[in-house]
């Protein structure tokens, strides 16, 4: 593996500033009531909470933008919300933070999803969903997929990152149509998958699955996770999809990355955890675009690993601070 002196980790760093990323998949609201509970309703044996401060932060494959926006790249969204409030609130969002709405599109069929977790002395009491989980009807579909490709066509993107969350607009025939098209023209493909359209990222160029997902979708049962097994789990994935990479994240246990047989397991760093939300909207944010860079499959693991553990020190579904993870990189590269 190549090893890097603190002047080039910057300067990839500073590189980053040149690129043009597209994520495409289910953007969503994350809304935040914190307050203090003091007392047990009198209606029913519940706690009452006094909220004192609510704020919305762009969440799922919006989460992802605000990453790959936080390390410097230039960003667009590529999403389907509702035609609603929640929608407005998000685009302004985006629009605030430089992220590109270009290619977003509002349905009258879709409502646009929203997470409301509510919190009393950072420890989740309840999260609420509002959300629509049906497939695209065949009219948004087409839609989404003209819109997608015609975007590519005009921008040029240097990496496409899908964010599946599983609330139907990733369908088969979209995934496929995408990924067909940016093999065309030399884009970059990522995606950080879930279960219902796993098999689906046929050719992808970076497929990173957590474990569980992986042992879900392959119907693995592997008690004992050691570099060999997790090297027989990318054999299956490649022989399914045809992948490049597989990385698979696993949690406290680090992160497992492979292509072709270079393979390698980098433990995770110990961290003060206040929250998992998000931390693997970074990992794929971090992971895709060092490797768009470098092609290096070690460095774009150990970055996003490192990025995964510092979000996670935050409560809350945030974006990674890209001079922490500067200097943390630098530090632990010595």
């Amino acid at each position: 593996m190549k090893k890097y002196t603190s002047p080039q980790l910057k300067s990839i760093f500073t590189k980053i500033n040149h690129l043009k990323v597209f994520v495409v998949g289910d953007a969503m609201l994350d809304n935040y009531w914190m307050g203090d509970i003091d007392r047990i309703s009198p209606e029913a044996p519940v706690p009452v909470l006094t909220v004192n401060k609510k704020e919305s932060r762009p969440g799922g494959a919006a989460n992802v933008a605000l990453n790959c926006k936080s390390l410097g790249a230039e960003v667009y969204l590529l999403t389907m919300l509702g035609n609603d409030d929640g929608g407005k609130t998000l685009i302004n969002q985006l629009n605030n933070q430089a992220i590109r709405t270009d290619f977003c599109i509002k349905s009258k069929e879709r409502i646009t999803t929203s997470k409301t977790r509510v919190l009393s002395k950072n420890q989740q009491i309840i999260r609420i969903d509002e959300e629509k989980t049906d497939e695209l009807s065949v009219k948004d579909e087409h839609h989404f997929i003209d819109t997608c490709l015609r975007a590519i066509q005009i921008e040029n993107p240097d990496v496409l990152i899908f964010e599946d969350y599983n609330k139907g607009l990733l369908k088969k025939n979209v995934i496929e149509k995408i990924i067909t098209h940016c093999k065309h023209v030399g884009v970059i493909t990522a995606v950080d998958p879930k279960l219902n359209n796993f098999l689906s990222y046929k050719g992808i160029d970076l497929f990173k699955p957590n474990l569980k997902e992986i042992k879900d979708a392959l119907n693995l049962k592997v008690d004992t996770i050691t570099l060999s097994t997790l090297k027989e789990m990318h054999k299956k994935l490649n022989l399914a999809l045809g992948n490049a990479i597989s990385m698979i994240t696993l949690s406290e246990k680090g992160i497992f990355i492979q292509q072709g047989k270079e393979a390698h397991l980098i433990p995770a760093h110990i961290r003060r955890i206040a929250d998992v939300s998000g931390a693997g909207d970074t990992v794929i944010a971090v992971a895709a675009l060092i490797y768009t860079l470098t092609k290096d499959t070690f460095l774009s693991a150990k970055i996003s690993n490192l990025a995964g553990g510092l979000v996670c020190e935050q409560v809350g579904v945030v974006p990674i601070d890209k001079k922490l993870l500067i200097d943390e990189s630098i530090k632990t590269n010595r």
